[in-house]
């Protein structure tokens, strides 16, 4: 291995993944599994799962956290990332656990994060498959043009969940994540990022079905209701923002060094940037104090 190649390993190895989990017994074993074989420091939140989701994990080297009940997934992503950050990650992958994020295209992403580390890395479906699911399709859509709204630059695909969040924005972040606020977390955290001055960046991935998945808990009418009332509020205290108004309806996004923040779209890996395969070195788990209320 060359000086450039170990560097490439040892920035790959401060990265972190988090998984949050809630009743994916079906599938988390080979989520998992699929994604040690990408990066070899993985945390598991099972949030209070009743089907045996942690027990499906016994003797895959990850990390796993249990939620003594269901806290909703907000709440397991805040817990994975306070781990994560206090074992030293740069930054946190996530992705969820029922299979439809291929983990083999976690090198894809990290590949970006590595080449822009302030910005908040988003894996976005690509449109037609999106499309699948018509009511889904529609959600997602008015999610995304909300959000764009506050955030004052376009978001190709707000609600995914496969994402890659820079150390420097989650030390500093400030976001409610009771249950209640599960898929508003992650909508909400875009936004702040942006205001932080983190901007996004969006790398095409395939959605997948697992065979067994059990069905998406993301609920198109009240989870969208309560996503809306959030921007809302956002956009009340800013003033209702109409230059971000005017740049969501005309799809306007940004990749250039300023004080506007947006979001840029990544095609496959050109043949300077190199496709990371190797997990690198394993990181010892450290024994991490209990946060207040874990179990």
């Amino acid at each position: 291995m060359n000086a450039q190649s170990h560097s490439k390993v040892n920035v790959l190895a401060q990265y972190w993944v988090v998984i949050p989990a809630y009743n994916e017994a079906a599938t988390i074993r080979d989520v998992a599994w699929r994604t040690l074989r990408q990066i070899k420091s993985v945390i598991v939140v099972d949030d209070g799962s009743t089907d045996g989701t942690a027990e499906a994990l016994v003797g895959v080297p990850v990390a796993v956290l249990r939620n003594p009940t269901n806290c909703g997934k907000a709440a397991s992503l805040w817990r994975g990332f306070q781990q994560a950050l206090a074992a030293g990650a740069s930054g946190v992958v996530t992705l969820d656990g029922d299979g439809q994020h291929a983990p083999e295209d976690i090198p894809r992403l990290l590949a970006e994060a590595i080449r822009h580390p302030d910005h908040v890395i988003i894996g976005a479906r690509r449109r037609d498959q999106r499309h699948a699911v018509f009511w889904r399709y529609l959600a997602n859509r008015v999610a995304d043009f909300w959000i764009s709204w506050a955030a004052g630059y376009s978001f190709e695909d707000s609600q995914s969940g496969f994402r890659v969040y820079p150390a420097s924005l989650l030390r500093h972040v400030e976001i409610n994540h009771e249950k209640l606020r599960s898929f508003v977390f992650e909508s909400e955290l875009l936004i702040e990022a942006t205001r932080a001055g983190h901007r996004s960046l969006a790398v095409p991935i395939e959605a997948l079905r697992h065979p067994g998945a059990r069905p998406s808990y993301f609920r198109p009418v009240l989870d969208i209701l309560r996503i809306t009332r959030m921007v809302g509020w956002k956009l009340l205290s800013s003033g209702m923002n109409p230059i971000g108004l005017y740049r969501s309806l005309c799809g306007t996004s940004s990749c250039r060094p300023s004080k506007l923040h947006g979001i840029a779209k990544v095609g496959q890996l050109d043949a300077h940037t190199p496709r990371l395969r190797v997990a690198g070195p394993t990181v010892r788990l450290r024994r991490w104090k209990k946060p207040l209320g874990s179990a």
